[in-house]
């Protein structure tokens, strides 16, 4: 049984790992770390656990105890807590802040994207795990990296949901404002870029060129829906072959010959990818949940992968029939 702890549990994230973690066969959570909601149940703040779990947060941090920490705090928040503990060394830690995803001297994690990295994970004590907007955008782009296929511009429209701002409202995530509503952010600009374009560089040394990319907020909760398109005078029946091979021993990541919907992956740690071509440009369209995929399904599939389990326990999630 592996002895979980969590730092920094009233987030959405963290709310979503509690949900997989209680129902995992493999996984004890030992304490949920809280400092303002010390003594108060889970379920306070996470009421959709009501009547699944009676932890209740601590702002202690027995680190003896665990096997594994997960790191839900907020960006920034995640080094100041390595550099102000003593972490015991038998401990494995998966971040999924931005603090370390980037290659760095003295940067001891490994980029979790177990779509790129699974053989490195599984020997790895430290992960980062990627972001949403990252994992959806390069599951969509991999299979071209690995075989030199990205010769050209790649222009990105992506939209993500409401809980990718997190748990604390803003002006742009509060109901009254966001729904019947959309709008771009951070054009050309976004964070997660410069994890792509390195993911991409780990297959490609050769890619130079520009990832334009249009994040967009929806006026819908959780989910991503990319659409990509790039120059690629390739046949389609040979991309989607090169896609197929590539994703053949992954469980999560799929190729649909049909334009994929939102809800076919909300509450599931799947990708779906679609791919089709106009004259001479692939248009790729991915879709994940951000919360799933995009955060606690995919460190949990970390989990797996670090303690030598079968990498899709606890995580046979279902999405909504409607």
């Amino acid at each position: 049984m592996i002895k979980i702890g969590i730092v920094g549990g009233a987030g959405y994230t963290a709310g979503e790992l509690i949900r997989i973690l209680i129902n995992h066969p493999d996984a004890q959570i030992v304490f949920v770390n809280s400092s303002s909601n010390a003594g108060n149940k889970i379920t306070d703040i996470h009421s959709g656990l009501f009547g699944e779990t009676d932890l209740v947060f601590t702002g202690e941090l027995p680190l003896d105890s665990v096997d594994l920490l997960f790191l839900c705090s907020a960006h920034g928040d995640s080094r100041k807590f390595l550099e102000a503990h003593t972490i015991p060394e038998n401990i494995k830690i998966i971040d999924l802040s931005t603090d370390y995803r980037h290659k760095a001297e003295g940067n001891p994690f490994i980029y979790g994207l177990p779509e790129l990295n699974r053989r490195a994970i599984c020997n790895s004590q430290y992960v980062a795990n990627p972001g949403c907007f990252a994992t959806c955008i390069q599951l969509g782009l991999l299979p071209l990296a690995k075989h030199l296929m990205l010769n050209s511009e790649i222009h990105v429209n992506a939209i993500t949901g409401s809980t990718g701002a997190g748990v604390k409202p803003t002006s742009t995530s509060h109901f009254s404002w966001r729904n019947d509503n959309i709008s771009i952010y951070k054009p050309f600009e976004h964070q997660h870029l410069a994890e792509i374009g390195e993911s991409l560089n780990q297959l490609q040394t050769s890619f130079r060129n520009a990832i334009n990319f249009i994040p967009v907020r929806g006026n819908f909760s959780r989910g991503i829906f990319a659409s990509m398109y790039l120059d690629c005078k390739i046949e389609l029946d040979e991309i989607k072959r090169i896609y197929e091979e590539y994703y053949e021993d992954h469980s999560f990541t799929f190729i649909t010959d049909k334009n994929p919907d939102l809800k076919q992956v909300v509450n599931t740690n799947k990708c779906l990818i679609n791919l089709q071509k106009f004259d001479n440009k692939l248009l790729i369209i991915s879709v994940i949940d951000n919360l799933l995929k995009g955060a606690s399904g995919q460190a949990v599939h970390n989990m797996n992968l670090l303690f030598g389990l079968e990498e899709t326990v606890g995580l046979h999630l279902k999405p909504s029939a409607f």
